[in-house]
């Protein structure tokens, strides 16, 4: 069971993803007007879900996730949390759903999808960590239809996805806006990215940088703030 902040807790359960550091530092890079409405997309156990919920009082998540285990462990943690008024579980295909979700519906999208493309290289890793059913054009898709004009998606990847990101994004008419460098160590690679893109923007793009730990191994302002240490 993880301890998160305000008091709320997260069970991941066999079926999921333990809490990760890429649903930390994509939590903590969201940014989300009053009393935003929010569209989770492959939300598993509801782990951004309840890291919103508990830093945002106002906010509501619903989640679409296609493993029905990690949808009943997202129901759990709903109740576990009494967030059954904020925070809501769909189990679905995104790719069928999309087309039924009320266009234009939601303040913010948010996402921390499969990481591999699809092939035969790719089936060892679980279907959570493949792009099978959820390929970057479809999930760009799939948020653009969603947002509100002005709407903010967030995800986080891989760096060397970054071009093929951007591009889906501009695509689905989803202009990226700010873009996030994260190092584990600081002057090491860069280990994942941060995006948001917006719909309907102009060009214009800001980027930023963080790393999580220092030369020596101590943990970073960044790092302390994300795990309230």
């Amino acid at each position: 069971m993880e301890q998160l902040p305000n008091g709320f807790t997260l069970d991941t359960g066999k079926e999921s993803f333990p809490l990760s550091t890429d649903s930390m530092i994509l939590s903590g890079f969201v940014k989300l007007p009053k009393n935003a409405s929010v569209l989770d997309l492959g939300s598993g156990c509801g782990t951004l879900g309840v890291l919103l919920c508990a830093s945002d009082p106002g906010c509501t998540v619903t989640g679409i996730e296609l493993n029905e285990k990690a949808h009943q462990a997202a129901l759990q943690n709903i109740q576990r949390n009494n967030l059954q008024n904020r925070l809501f579980s769909i189990c679905a295909d995104l790719r069928s759903v999309a087309p039924r979700l009320p266009a234009g519906s939601f303040h913010c999208c948010v996402s921390n999808p499969p990481y591999f493309s699809g092939g035969p290289a790719s089936q060892a890793h679980p279907l959570a960590r493949r792009e099978d059913c959820c390929a970057p054009e479809e999930l760009f898709c799939t948020a653009e239809r969603a947002l509100k004009y002005g709407g903010d998606f967030f995800l986080v990847h891989r760096p060397e996805r970054l071009a093929q990101l951007c591009a889906c994004a501009v695509s689905a008419g989803l202009e990226p806006k700010r873009l996030r460098l994260v190092r584990h160590k600081e002057g090491g690679d860069v280990s994942l990215i941060l995006l948001q893109c917006r719909k309907g923007a102009k060009p214009g793009l800001i980027l930023e940088e963080m790393y999580l730990f220092d030369k020596n191994g101590i943990p970073s302002q960044e790092y302390r703030k994300l795990y309230h240490l």
